[in-house]
């Protein structure tokens, strides 16, 4: 993010108001925008020199052109590190990553085998964003990382290989019940290990905690600039594993929003679909109409998701460890990098 580059003068968080939840929609949307992945380096580096050049004071006023280069910054760079997320984990390219896996999960009459590959694709697609996008104050070992990837992985596909030998044994359901309980069953075993692998993956932030920092008031800004210093300089309060909860559990909860629309909408839609004339005359246009409803349906849900919490999260310090009690800024407030 725009906060990891060089400079005493900080830009405006966003465009919009970040306290309303449509004021965090249209943030989301902008920072997952897909164009931003055709920036490449040289654009990428471009749209940091301007950032910097605002920040140490040599561009003044806010522009369309630093608007877009902070959307390019803020969508790439990671807030903890200052480096790039690698492309196919970045949550710009969230929509296209997640495609292949979830046309293959939602592909009618999986076998066992199909189910269980399918699934470990997707599972070893979120351990990687899952793990790319957390909070970097508090990393997570190989070891840890292995663990987590592989109880993931076990519970995805228990649930779903359980659920598919599950359903054609209900007795007192008529088959087109059946079909669409079916087709469902994919999204059961996503939400499941979704949520699971978000706690996994950054369960060791909960356990040593992740980095609060005091909320500084316009006084404060105004006092590290005229020091020079910018207000990532700011010293951490310390670790709280109250904030990583919170952190955690909310990215968890936002996962499961993301993947519900993605895959319960698609396939019911394309079960209504596969009974009208035109797909059945036509059956070869049935990959390619799904392959659309969950791109489609993707781009729809993932800044509706993402922006149920903030990414920076404020809370104050007295509903943290008795540490932090009194060592809250302004309003008594601390905050933190949720992750996303």
């Amino acid at each position: 993010m725009s906060a990891s580059i060089p400079g005493n003068r900080e830009l405006p968080e966003s465009q919009y108001d970040l306290t309303t939840y449509w004021g965090r929609v249209r943030h989301t949307a902008s920072i997952t925008d897909p164009t931003t992945l055709l920036a490449g380096k040289s654009g990428l580096d471009n749209a940091k020199k301007l950032v910097q050049a605002y920040k140490q004071g040599d561009v003044k006023d806010m522009t369309p052109e630093l608007w877009k280069a902070k959307k390019i910054v803020d969508s790439t760079i990671h807030p903890d590190t200052g480096e790039p997320v690698l492309l196919p984990f970045r949550m710009s390219c969230f929509a296209l990553s997640n495609l292949v896996v979830t046309a293959g999960m939602l592909t009618p009459g999986l076998s066992n085998v199909g189910t269980i590959l399918w699934q470990w694709g997707n599972q070893s697609l979120n351990v990687a964003i899952n793990n790319a996008n957390a909070n970097k104050s508090t990393p997570l070992s190989y070891s840890k990382l292995a663990q987590s990837y592989c109880l993931a992985v076990g519970a995805s596909c228990s649930v779903a290989v359980g659920l598919n030998a599950l359903v054609p044994r209900l007795k007192r359901v008529s088959p087109s019940t059946k079909l669409i309980l079916g087709r469902l069953v994919p999204f059961a075993a996503v939400a499941s290990a979704g949520f699971l692998n978000v706690f996994l993956m950054r369960g060791e932030e909960m356990r040593r905690g992740i980095d609060v920092y005091p909320v500084l008031s316009e006084l404060d800004k105004k006092r590290l600039a005229a020091e020079g210093k910018a207000e990532s300089e700011v010293p951490s309060l310390g670790k709280s594993k109250k904030a990583a909860t919170l952190a955690v559990a909310e990215t968890a909860l936002s996962r499961v929003l993301n993947s519900s629309p993605i895959m319960v909408v698609p396939p019911l839609i394309l079960v209504r679909l596969q009974r009208t004339n035109w797909l059945r005359n036509n059956p070869r246009f049935t990959t390619p109409v799904n392959l659309g409803l969950i791109l489609g349906m993707s781009y729809i849900a993932l800044p509706l998701a993402l922006a149920a919490f903030p990414q920076r999260q404020r809370i104050s310090a007295e509903s943290l460890e008795e540490e932090f009690h009194g060592k809250g800024g302004e309003g008594g407030l601390v905050v933190f990098n949720r992750g996303i």
